[in-house]
């Protein structure tokens, strides 16, 4: 079973299972319904989660209306974690459009004015890799931090010397990182220096996009405000996608799953909850179902010997790849 769970030195304690709220946002994993997106968050709230994540350009901030409007009147029973820096990005020159400490402070109150907060429990640097600004945004989230803004800021990355560097004054609270059966890179090296250095690590993608779930094939479709359309149309995103579906067959084969035993998405969710490193996972979802699906790994014991060995047969420890960057 999975007890409640502190968030590196945020001293934040919750359920290790949260909400990540990309979807809701409406702009990129295919048709979404506002109100189904509410009742979820209702739902979640019911059922005892505590930990929500969500970033400016969702939905061009719109999953963080939706979180801002469940919030009113209930802010207690939320740990809000946000992102900024993806938001006018110049792309040419590879940097941020936050290029002052006054400008990164201007969007983290339009990130506060959407979620209709007058602080936000961690707030993230959205950007992944070392650009230019980067101590424009330790130097923001440290004076936003001092003005009660912010309770502790992060970063979102699978870069491990980006992250050292992050963390160089010692103030990285989180690091939000792409973790799962499928993607095992960060056990060298992000995972390791978070534990020793005290930082919370929130896991987004331990299903792999629905890939962990089992419910596509190699000629499922999707809609064209699905960016997983680009699995299929796109040689080199379709040559990775079939290559897992390879794995997920394997994982098939030799574990046992079905109606009678645990889910391919339980199995991958307590995957990444086993790792020590861990403190949090924010699979994603657009209706109550989806939530009480990932819900239920907190009522599952650790995995057996057995079955690590099995997936350690099929994905061995520290390989893996990255089929999304964001």
């Amino acid at each position: 079973m999975h007890t409640s769970r502190t968030l590196g030195k945020t001293e934040l304690a919750m359920p290790p299972v949260g909400v990540g709220l990309w979807a809701v946002g409406g702009d990129q994993w295919g048709t979404t319904d506002d109100s189904e997106a509410l009742r979820m968050l209702d739902v979640a709230v019911e059922r005892g989660v505590q930990f929500y994540d969500t970033a400016d350009v969702y939905g061009d901030g719109h999953s963080e209306q939706l979180l801002g409007r469940s919030m009113q009147g209930r802010r207690d029973r939320f740990i809000v974690a946000s992102k900024i820096g993806w938001q006018g990005f110049d792309g040419e020159n590879g940097r941020s459009a936050y290029d002052t400490v006054e400008k990164l402070i201007a969007g983290v109150e339009r990130n506060l004015q959407r979620l209709q907060t007058d602080y936000i429990d961690i707030m993230q640097s959205h950007i992944n890799f070392r650009e230019p600004n980067m101590e424009v945004f330790v130097e923001g989230f440290e004076r936003l931090q001092q003005q009660g803004k912010i309770r502790a800021y992060g970063v979102s990355t699978s870069d491990y010397s980006y992250l050292q560097e992050f963390n160089h004054q010692g103030g990285c609270a989180t690091l939000q990182i792409d973790y799962s059966i499928l993607n095992r890179t960060s056990e060298a090296d992000c995972l390791p220096y978070a534990r020793e250095n005290s930082i919370g690590v929130i896991v987004r993608g331990a299903l792999a996009m629905g890939i962990l779930t089992g419910k596509f094939a190699a000629d499922s479709s999707f809609q064209d405000n699905d960016f997983r359309q680009a699995w299929i149309t796109d040689p080199d995103q379709n040559r990775i996608f079939q290559q897992d579906l390879a794995v997920v067959g394997q994982l098939r084969d030799v574990l046992e799953l079905g109606p009678d035993g645990q889910t391919l998405a339980q199995l991958a969710l307590r995957f990444v909850l086993d790792h020590p490193a861990i403190s949090m996972v924010i699979p994603g979802g657009k209706n109550a179902r989806q939530l009480e699906q990932n819900l239920s790994v907190l009522e599952m014991p650790p995995l057996s010997d057995a079955e690590r060995d099995a997936i350690n047969a099929i994905v061995p420890p520290k390989g893996g790849r990255k089929i999304w960057p964001a």
